[in-house]
């Protein structure tokens, strides 16, 4: 790792910051949305698929989400830097970062060893799409390490009954996740649209569901993120800052 091209950002909740290294797969909004409609109680052990630079640990321990928070990543580099950023917020006790293959999850952490899992997995299939050079936004873009079905098959088998389970994904599989949900064991709940602007097409889709939950599904109000003006929409604001 080059230390001398990391970033540090700030996340805009209770003064947390995060290093980034720019050469690597940085967090955009995705993290952001995901973590505010993530439902986890304060006494939650939640497991993170895919933790990368340990974005979503930190977006969930700013707002007082999970007693426990493990990042499971495949790429050590990543894994190191998220550790990194748990200590630089003071929250290396509450929050880990595990290397190890989300595709091996459930043999690394056990069966039914977690209230809630949260994902923000490769959107693209392998042979979709551009596939940038660099092999670590190559490997958190595209499906190259893990498929969707990996990611939902050792969500299903980590989470302990009626545990809940949050992804951001992209409209366009929303037939597939749904499919591959219900084959998987985890019942969809809720789902969530996000715009960027009012009247453009869904660019993400936040969606939620139980491990042997019902069958009643809900589609909540859709979130947009800037108005008119340009600006962040009020909850859109809310979102990344709390209220003021």
């Amino acid at each position: 790792m080059d230390r001398e091209k990391w970033r540090l950002d700030e996340l805009g909740r209770k003064g947390y910051q995060i290093l980034q290294d720019p050469d690597a797969f940085c967090f955009g909004v995705d993290a952001v949305v995901l973590a505010d409609f993530a439902a986890a109680l304060k006494t939650d052990r939640v497991l993170d698929l895919g933790t990368g630079n340990g974005i979503l640990p930190l977006l969930l321990d700013a707002r007082d989400k999970g007693e426990e928070i493990v990042g499971l990543e495949l790429q050590e580099e990543a894994a190191e830097l998220a550790r990194e950023n748990f200590a630089l917020n003071g929250a290396a006790g509450r929050l880990f970062a595990v290397t190890g293959d989300i595709r091996e999850a459930s043999r690394i952490f056990g069966r039914a060893s977690f209230d809630v899992v949260i994902t923000n997995p490769p959107y693209q299939e392998v042979g979709r799409g551009v596939q940038n050079p660099d092999s670590a936004k190559r490997i958190a873009r595209h499906e190259i390490t893990c498929t969707l079905g990996d990611v939902l098959r050792e969500a299903s088998a980590v989470l302990r009954l009626h545990g809940r389970f949050y992804m951001v994904h992209r409209p366009k599989r929303l037939t597939e996740i749904l499919a591959g949900m219900e084959a998987a064991g985890i019942a969809p709940r809720a789902l969530r649209f996000v715009h960027s602007r009012a009247g453009k097409q869904a660019s993400l889709v936040l969606i939620a569901g139980f491990r042997g939950g019902g069958k009643e599904l809900r589609v909540l109000p859709p979130l947009i993120l800037y108005g008119e003006d340009g600006r962040y929409t009020p909850e859109a604001y809310e979102i990344y800052y709390g209220k003021e």
